[in-house]
């Protein structure tokens, strides 16, 4: 991913805030139960070789809801180090409205269908939701799946 621009879903934008936090929280955290400490240390690999990191409003909207299931005062760290992502981020917005048209918003909700909308040929998604990293890869989108990197290390 050397020198691309990344677009980061949900789950993995909150494994990055929380880790990055303090790597300890990870397996405190109630909605990171799904990942380990090697899964965030990947994902600091792969954000790191980014040329930017790309947001949507609706992504850091439910990034900013489930990283704050933490009692403080690790809830204080995260949603510092969130801030600090948000000022950092390069945010592109698409109207719900254009979302909500298209066919995969019923079976892939707002959040991921407005990620799906903003993957282009130029802009790598990183995710670990198989459907939002087929339909992307459908729609001829480049996309990589967090999970095809866990044979490596499990």
């Amino acid at each position: 991913m050397k020198g691309v621009p990344l677009l980061i879903d949900t789950n993995l934008l909150v494994l990055f805030i929380v880790g990055a936090a303090d790597r300890e929280y990870i397996p405190k955290h109630k909605k990171l139960t799904a990942f380990t400490v090697e899964d965030y240390d990947v994902l600091v690999e792969i954000v790191s070789g980014a040329s930017e990191v790309l947001v949507t409003p609706n992504t850091l909207t439910e990034t900013s809801n489930l990283a704050a299931y933490i009692g403080e005062p690790a809830r204080s760290k995260v949603l510092n180090v969130l801030r600090t992502v948000i000022t950092n981020s390069q945010e592109r917005y698409i109207p719900s409205s254009s979302v909500a048209r298209r066919s995969e918003f019923l079976w892939l909700g707002l959040t991921d269908t407005a990620l799906l909308e903003t993957a282009e040929k130029d802009v790598t998604l990183l995710t670990t939701d198989f459907n939002l990293y087929n339909a992307a890869l459908a729609k001829g989108a480049k996309a990589f799946n967090l999970n095809h990197l866990r044979d490596r290390y499990f």
